[in-house]
């Protein structure tokens, strides 16, 4: 337990001592978002807000993870295995973004192709681990089933399912941060509780290291994690459950992230076919912008129904 109070600590002030180092670089290289036009028109004055700032917290965790734990292994190295790899992928993403000067930066087609090869690593390394394998407890119920052959498949769906979402859910200021890092947290306690003692350490860290970031995330935002920070919140919290045997749970505690892209199916399918938007815009946190929300407001209702959800996940253990 100090060795995880010590872990949030360190992770959390080597954030807060990157922001004046990062911020003004990314600046200087004008790694700024492009705002895309579809957008609220009251986030247009945030054109030119540095870009790229979950390697503010990338970088916290892995500092702090290298100085606690030393097997390569290790279930806190594979979640940050995770959290890099999905991170290089939106890298890429806001590289091309900022090289090509508009909101475009990977493809649609290459970013799937993309987190689907590195998912089908995690899924099937989870497959192979003998202290994984192919079983999923199933909430509420208390119950583990055995998916078989089925599993590895699930499992690439469910991770490049989880990224896009969380991906989806950054488009406030501090919304997609606060949320995670309150995921994370319940997934802390939860590692804890199992005995899982390294990967609890992994999640305070990154929980940390998130709130460090905040500083410079939180409304009116002096850095954007971009798509390298929330595909890498995505991937390690995903990972972090697929490791814990619990990925459905991220259908409760995660029930943010799975409003914001159901919000986005739902209009897009209901645009297709009807030519009707069922919100005012998607994913929904800028329908209840448009609706006279202050975004402040948005990312507090949220994170307040995070916290409520995760309350409802551990009754679900």
């Amino acid at each position: 337990m100090i060795k995880i109070v010590y872990s949030i600590l360190v992770a959390f002030f080597i954030s807060i001592l990157q922001g004046p180092i990062i911020i003004p670089i990314l600046h200087k290289l004008k790694f700024g978002q492009n705002i895309r036009e579809e957008g609220p028109e009251s986030h247009r004055k945030k054109t030119g807000t540095p870009t790229m700032g979950g390697i503010i917290f990338i970088l916290s965790t892995i500092i702090t993870i290298l100085l606690v734990v030393r097997k390569a292994n290790d279930e806190a190295m594979v979640a940050l295995y995770a959290l890099i790899a999905f991170g290089f992928i939106g890298f890429l993403d806001d590289f091309l973004k900022i090289l090509h000067k508009k909101n475009l930066g990977l493809r649609a087609y290459q970013k799937l192709i993309l987190l689907t090869i590195v998912s089908c690593i995690f899924a099937y390394y989870a497959a192979t681990n003998a202290n994984i394998g192919t079983s999923i407890i199933i909430p509420f119920l208390r119950k583990s089933v055995n998916l078989g052959w089925f599993y590895v498949p699930f499992i690439v769906f469910y991770l490049v399912a989880v990224t896009n979402a969380v991906n989806l859910t950054d488009g406030l200021d501090g919304l997609a941060s606060s949320v995670t890092i309150i995921v994370i947290t319940f997934f802390a306690m939860v590692s804890f509780g199992t005995g899982h003692t390294t990967l609890a350490i992994f999640c305070a860290i990154l929980a940390g290291a998130l709130l460090g970031f905040l500083r410079y995330n939180a409304f009116p935002a002096q850095i954007f994690m971009g798509d390298t920070g929330s595909l890498a919140l995505g991937g390690a919290v995903a990972v972090v459950a697929l490791i814990l045997k619990l990925p459905l749970m991220i259908l409760i505690v995660g029930g943010i992230y799975v409003i914001e892209a159901a919000s986005v199916v739902i209009q897009v399918t209901s645009f297709k076919l009807t030519g009707k938007r069922v919100f005012k815009m998607s994913p929904i946190h800028h329908h209840f912008e448009l609706s006279g929300w202050h975004e402040t407001k948005v990312v507090s209702v949220f994170a307040i129904t995070t916290i409520i959800l995760c309350l409802i996940g551990f009754l679900a253990l």
